[in-house]
């Protein structure tokens, strides 16, 4: 497959990534990773981190890729497209359509409910941004506020 070569990095020192709830073949994450993959490459990451972990690691377990590979492949030059076609037919865990979807659907909705240590960490995280805001539940909604306020706009 011809890689287009006309995406360019975006500067994630003047804008965040594309939200996590974006979906590229079905899968949330992924066109936030390709954005700060390119980034990162460009030497334009600015405080957002490419390294596997974080909320990434999700993508990165499920489809059972490294990210350093995928850096590789991202370093190809190709469009957001050639990349999706790049993680089919290179992923460890191949995934049906179906199964996207349902591992997408649950980490568009995942909360910090999993212990009370992780809840209080998650309020205090919401509180740096805003004491009053009551529609902050998921994980998602937590990036895209920290991602709206750093450059910026207003809890």
């Amino acid at each position: 497959m011809e890689a287009s070569k006309s995406t360019s990095a975006p500067d994630l020192r003047q804008r965040p990534p594309r939200s996590p709830r974006m979906r590229l073949g079905g899968y949330v994450l992924l066109p936030r990773i390709l954005d700060k993959g390119r980034a990162l490459l460009a030497g334009k990451l600015g405080e957002y981190r490419y390294n596997g972990k974080g909320m990434d690691r999700h993508f990165f377990n499920f489809t059972g890729l490294d990210h350093e590979t995928l850096k590789a492949e991202i370093a190809k030059g190709g469009g957001d497209g050639d990349l999706l076609a790049w993680i089919q037919a290179n992923a460890k865990y191949p995934r049906q359509a179906w199964e996207i979807a349902a591992w997408s659907d649950y980490h568009a909705r995942r909360t910090p409910d999993s212990d009370a240590e992780t809840l209080a960490d998650f309020a205090q995280e919401v509180a740096k941004f805003s004491a009053s805001r009551e529609d902050i539940n998921t994980w998602f909604d937590l990036l895209d506020l920290d991602d709206h306020c750093t450059f910026g706009g207003k809890a």
